[in-house]
């Protein structure tokens, strides 16, 4: 049992970290990227003279994360994503004149080494910053005052300052905790005919959670004739027992799990409770553990609303990601894919690459610039298979403009889509 608590409190100080969103890694080498100048044949009076060959412009992205500290097993698959995505930028040319490259720093997942760590990068040249959203707290003023665009896995509105230097990049967590409740309500719950659902939560208190959980309650709060709160409980990161949790949810309707969720799960139906369970990209990232428990009846049926695309869909980005994934990982390919949504980060680092490219379209290459690349968000948009599914303003920092929603099966043991349609966020209760 001591071993047992050891590895869930390892896999539970990284969750946030999986939230769809995530932060790239590269070898550790923070060395610049020099492109070798071609040898030219000297102009003579009957010759016109040789153009020297242009070297590509490196942009920096600043990787504040964790390669040796308690997340840095859990977050491999999820940096796989990210290299194999600048790989894939890089070699297709895509960003002509450019070269990307990924410098990270070893934050250890230790929150005294964000603003070491942001100063570290900003000395060796990172032109934009990502990090966890932990990390995105601190360091969100520190972006503004030195106007370096901060990129935040998953935002919490308050830290997203309209106008301001700190975007996130994955999910806004406040406007995904208003769209799941607000589906969820009028499309799966006749409350009209039945009342208000009732519905909780239970959860670590990761920073995530805490702000979901606020914005469950704001919504409910709005919509009295849709919901009643039961209660939403917070524990620290290390608890993975939840008896008193699932006895006072016990006549939950609805009941949004904790995102590391198999042992909640277990104990939530080994009592006889029968609320159906809903959640998001944190609960997705660890399907893997539902496979390894054996928990598919358990979830069967569960709402899942997720900002990419699963994998058994197909659609231009998801088929990307697939390809990137057998391509450069083909021995675990089915089993990184079975382990949840780490890989699906190949959205959104496509997100980053493709404003990057729209700045040096706008700019060009030999000026581009932190600042240039704050400029192109004013106006930034990401069509996917006809939807605009991403997008920032001058004012709007959270990017995700839609969600998809997924219904668990048992039979198939997967999730699948509920709702043919992408839904569009709800951005205020």
């Amino acid at each position: 049992m001591r071993h047992f608590a050891k590895s869930v409190v390892l896999v539970s100080v990284i969750m946030l970290l999986m939230v769809m969103l995530v932060s790239a890694c590269d070898n550790g080498d923070d060395e610049d990227i020099d492109t070798p100048t071609l040898p030219t044949a000297s102009p003579t009076a009957t010759t016109e003279p040789t153009d020297e060959p242009v070297e590509d412009i490196v942009i920096t992205i600043g990787n504040l994360s964790d390669l040796t500290g308690p997340a840095s097993q859990v977050l491999k698959v999820l940096n796989d994503a990210v290299d194999d995505t600048v790989r894939y930028f890089n070699e297709q040319n895509l960003i002509p004149g450019i070269e990307v490259e990924v410098v990270t720093y070893d934050g250890q997942y230790d929150p005294s080494k964000d603003i070491p760590g942001y100063e570290w990068l900003k000395e060796r040249g990172a032109d934009l910053i990502t990090c966890p959203p932990a990390s995105g707290v601190t360091l969100a003023s520190l972006a503004n005052r030195d106007e370096i665009p901060l990129f935040i896995t998953s935002g919490n509105l308050e830290d997203l300052e309209p106008g301001g230097y700190a975007f996130s990049y994955g999910e806004t967590t406040e406007w995904s905790a208003y769209t799941t409740l607000k589906w969820t309500a009028e499309n799966d719950w006749d409350f009209e005919t039945n009342g208000p659902a009732k519905i909780g939560t239970a959860g670590w208190s990761d920073g995530f959670t805490d702000k979901f959980q606020i914005a469950m309650k704001q919504y409910v709060d709005a919509h009295p004739d849709q919901y009643e709160w039961v209660g939403g409980h917070l524990v620290p990161m290390s608890t993975f027992t939840w008896g008193p949790e699932v006895d006072a949810l016990k006549d939950c309707d609805y009941v949004v799990p904790p995102g590391i969720m198999f042992s909640f799960v277990k104990e939530y139906r080994a009592a006889g409770h029968t609320a159906k369970f809903i959640g998001g990209a944190p609960q997705a990232a660890f399907m893997g553990m539902v496979d390894d428990a054996a928990l598919w009846d358990e979830i069967d049926g569960m709402l899942f609303f997720n900002v990419t695309r699963w994998w058994n869909e197909e659609g231009t980005i998801i088929d990307l990601t697939k390809e990137l994934l057998h391509e450069n990982h083909p021995d675990s390919a089915e089993r990184m894919m079975r382990s949840g949504n780490g890989y699906l980060a190949v959205a959104n680092m496509v997100i980053v690459l493709e404003l990057i490219k729209n700045a040096v379209e706008t700019v060009g290459a030999e000026n581009f610039s932190s600042q240039a690349l704050y400029d192109a968000t004013g106006s930034y948009s990401l069509t996917v298979d006809g939807i605009e599914r991403f997008s920032y303003n001058e004012t709007k920092r959270g990017v995700t403009n839609y969600l998809g929603v997924y219904e668990a099966r048992a039979a198939g043991e997967n999730l699948f889509r509920a709702e043919p349609e992408w839904v569009p966020v709800a951005t205020g209760p």
